[in-house]
């Protein structure tokens, strides 16, 4: 028996459902460790399952669309910024909203023409990234045996997709009473569309894969932790301390999209790499996710939030030991496949 048919094995006694996994795991991720929504907020009954049907809704249909179509983390990406217009544009309108409440002094820096343009460039690339691209990485690195095949039937899809836009539709009625301009509504409308159309004409993937030979692997592996956790921190800097210190929003915005090219050009490396392809992405992902793990205890302390964040410094206990667990069982499992191969 092949070291991929004793995965499958495992994975079908298991019985766990990936889907399932990533349904649950993108609103923890982008929500509840990111401490938007401390465990107080996050665990109360109705704002879990609102969570859960636009995270983990979105997440879940971006992965399905991405397999039906054959195509790879480039569409994944796009369609996560597709996902971030979609839930901060048309949902619940921190767009175009001045006075929602985390724009900070957002809501006038960078604001132009009714529209929060810092702010919006920013949240669509917390969600491409956090809230879309990082908790698909970490299960399907979970679940090679499952990689590129559906993970849900068509039926499926459509009533997942119908969930999330009814959770769209009610977030924009019963969230805030602001109704955003039509002609920017419309706008972002079309900046969905336009995105799915791209995100069907992208490349199945960056360049030519590529073998990494093992010498050396684990610096390699250390550098790509040090990348995810150096361009969150710059991200972060970016969008929570420059807006306030005087800078022209234009260059802000500016250093924002540069950042942004900046990482993609570093991390499309790592997903075009073959064999160390996943864990150099999963080292990248777990740097990502170190900043929000380190800020949690933070957040349980600061005094001055209004929300109860009781429980923070838990949650970033957890989060640590999630990523560890997730590391440990990847590369054991990838060590052992390779094992056969090599002698």
């Amino acid at each position: 028996m092949t070291a991929d048919s004793r995965r499958t094995e495992v994975a079908a006694r298991r019985g766990v459902n990936p889907a399932a996994m990533l349904f649950f795991l993108s609103p923890m991720v982008a929500e509840l460790l990111t401490g938007s929504a401390p465990p107080a907020e996050f665990f109360q009954p109705v704002l879990f399952l609102v969570l859960c049907a636009l995270y983990g809704s979105g997440a879940v249909l971006v992965r399905e669309l991405v397999v039906r179509w054959r195509k790879g983390w480039p569409s994944i990406l796009v369609l996560g910024m597709a996902y971030g217009i979609v839930e901060e544009g048309l949902m619940v309108k921190s767009f175009f909203d001045p006075n929602w409440p985390d724009l900070g002094v957002m809501s006038v820096v960078g604001r132009w023409a009714g529209i929060n343009v810092l702010w919006s460039v920013a949240l669509t690339l917390f969600h491409a990234v956090w809230s879309i691209s990082i908790p698909i990485l970490i299960v399907e690195a979970l679940f090679p045996e499952r990689a590129g095949v559906p993970w849900i039937r068509d039926r499926t899809l459509r009533w997942m997709a119908a969930l999330m836009a009814a959770d769209v539709g009610l977030g924009f009625l019963l969230l805030t009473p602001f109704r955003p301009p039509a002609l920017a509504y419309l706008l972002a409308c079309a900046a969905v569309v336009a995105l799915l159309a791209c995100a069907r004409r992208m490349p199945v993937i960056w360049s030519r894969p590529r073998e990494l030979g093992t010498n050396h692997e684990g610096r390699r592996a250390l550098r790509a932790w040090a990348t995810g956790l150096i361009a969150t921190l710059g991200f972060f800097y970016l969008i929570w301390v420059l807006p306030s210190t005087g800078v022209p929003a234009l260059l802000n915005l500016a250093l924002i999209v540069a950042l942004a090219a900046l990482s993609l050009a570093a991390f499309r490396r790592v997903f075009a790499s073959g064999r160390w392809g996943v864990e150099r992405a999963l080292a990248a992902t777990a740097g990502a996710l170190t900043f929000f793990i380190v800020l949690a205890p933070l957040q349980q302390l600061d005094t001055t939030r209004p929300d109860n964040t009781a429980g923070m410094a838990l949650v970033g206990l957890a989060g640590a030991f999630f990523l560890a667990w997730v590391w440990r069982r990847v590369t054991r499992e990838r060590s052992s496949a390779a094992g056969p191969a090599s002698s």
